[in-house]
């Protein structure tokens, strides 16, 4: 499983470190020491934390979250498996992304919930890049 240190959450949260450091000492969100003493976040309770988030509306700092080139980094929070296509839901900051793509796709990519990903918008398509 993927862990992410208060920096990468809080970058893909759209929010500072500091806010991020304060919601984890504040118990919002588990962390825990690597060898080195650093603070991590599991990918799933933070892709738990920034679904809560969203929902909430509950920005600390008003902060305008901006893509460059229409990417959107983020984490994915929820894929849906079909028989032949599949479901990827990105939380990038405050913007949750949906992409239909094929079942085969999400498997080569080796896509999970709590994994970093990109979501790259055109048109009315969105594409996932992995990280």
């Amino acid at each position: 499983m993927q862990s992410y240190t208060i920096g990468q959450a809080a970058r893909l949260l759209g929010v500072s470190p500091d806010t991020a450091r304060r919601w984890a000492d504040a118990g919002r969100v588990n962390t825990h020491r690597d060898e080195s003493g650093r603070r991590l976040i599991d990918g799933k309770d933070l892709a738990a934390f920034s679904v809560e988030l969203a929902r909430a509306g509950n920005a600390e700092e008003d902060a305008p979250y901006t893509s460059v080139r229409n990417a959107f980094p983020g984490i994915v929070t929820a894929i849906k498996l079909g028989d032949v296509a599949a479901q990827v839901e990105i939380q990038a900051g405050p913007h949750r992304l949906v992409s239909l793509l094929t079942r085969e796709a999400v498997e080569d990519l080796g896509l999970e919930v709590g994994m970093e990903a990109t979501a790259r918008v055109k048109s009315t398509n969105v594409h996932i890049d992995r990280v």
